[in-house]
């Protein structure tokens, strides 16, 4: 019989992998266990998350994840039950702003170029509030820490799936708007002009945005007119940039997990993910199935339980083996349930062509601890 390796011939194989699925499935403490498991291998390795979840950060000795890079000692970890050897395990959590000023610092021409788009008002509200800066600036990140040779595998924990489809459409949608008509043609006003004039990007822009004009007046404009200037030159490498980021993604560098816990429910949202995915030439190369419930064998008699309570020393009255036996009973059909489910999966799996299959046990706590997380690790990868 074959070695189960679960998810490790992905950490051989690929160098970003990707968590993907809906809310409440677990995602962002399978990505850590994953980044867990990989540095136990001996890889320098990073966890970036977009959505994290407060006690996962506690259960790496952190107060909150933090937009810079981290790394966890581990002279911290091994105190916890957790050894890494020559491998190392750093943290951050994505900062949209953080990341939108980096690549502004970075692609700027000039000193007063970048100045003047980093105190732009105008900046300052769509680099932190805008729909879609924080997907596009995900996808920014991605592609700078992948491009960044100072760790062997990194692990991406994305948003839940209604905002994991922006996540991977970002890179699209920032050359559709950079191509837009209307931002080439306030360009064409600015460089036209030479200076801002109202009249000019109106008749540029046309009545949407002499309405903005009337309602906002002359200074948004301003504001708009001298961003969109400064930014011009920048808006090359946004291209460029979003390009590189779609043939990365689509490239064997880049492994996809989806993760889903046996619910139904969660399966159609998977499916619906997966779909979109593969629209845009992106594979699902594992499935974790999270939070499984296993089969416990047959029941035990109400008698054994009430001797097993009291040889424990366990008092819940009078009525308390019963409740007990009934809490094993509802157990004992979840897990039947799940087991119908998961076998119902298989056919799925096969549609979508995911070559692995790993589940994680439900746990009775949830995991706040290293140790705990060390216990998803190995699920993972088939200790």
């Amino acid at each position: 019989m074959p070695e189960n390796r679960g998810l490790v011939p992905l950490l051989d194989r690929h160098r970003m992998l990707v968590c993907v699925g809906s809310g409440g499935v677990g995602k962002t403490t399978v990505a850590a266990a994953l980044a867990l498991a990989a540095a136990q291998r001996g890889r320098r390795t990073l966890c970036l998350t977009i959505d994290p979840a407060r006690r996962l950060a506690n259960s790496l000795g952190l107060d909150s994840m933090p937009p810079e890079q981290v790394t966890i000692a581990p002279e911290w970890l091994r105190e916890h039950g957790v050894e890494l050897g020559r491998g190392s395990l750093t943290v951050m959590m994505l900062d949209t702003k953080h990341t939108f000023d980096e690549l502004v610092r970075s692609k700027a021409s000039s000193a007063e170029s970048r100045d003047r788009i980093l105190n732009n008002h105008l900046y300052q509200y769509i680099s932190t509030h805008l729909a879609g800066t924080q997907s596009y600036m995900a996808m920014e990140k991605v592609l700078m820490v992948e491009e960044d040779d100072s760790y062997d595998t990194i692990v991406l924990d994305t948003p839940p799936m209604h905002h994991a489809l922006d996540f991977f459409e970002a890179p699209e949608r920032m050359v559709e708007v950079i191509d837009s008509p209307a931002l080439r043609g306030l360009v064409q006003a600015m460089q036209t002009s030479g200076r801002f004039s109202l009249n000019v990007v109106a008749r540029s822009i046309g009545a949407v945005l002499r309405t903005i004009g009337r309602i906002t007046g002359g200074p948004l404009l301003e504001e708009m007119a001298g961003l969109v200037s400064a930014m011009n030159e920048l808006f090359g490498g946004f291209q460029e940039r979003a390009g590189r980021v779609l043939e990365q993604m689509r490239s064997s560098r880049f492994g996809y997990i989806a993760v889903s816990t046996p619910a139904s429910l969660r399966w159609s949202e998977v499916d619906v993910l997966t779909d979109r995915m593969r629209e845009r030439g992106l594979r699902t190369d594992a499935l974790v199935i999270n939070r499984v419930h296993p089969a416990r064998g047959r029941l035990p008699e109400l008698g054994d339980v009430a001797s097993l309570l009291s040889a424990r020393g366990i008092e819940l009255g009078a009525s308390g083996p019963e409740r007990v036996l009934q809490a094993a009973r509802e157990e004992s059909a979840l897990a039947e349930r799940q087991k119908q489910e998961l076998e119902q999966l298989q056919e799925r799996l096969r549609a979508w062509g995911a070559p692995i299959q790993v589940t994680v046990p439900a746990f009775a706590v949830d995991v706040h601890h290293p140790e705990r997380l060390r216990e998803v690790a190995g699920f993972l990868c088939g200790a």
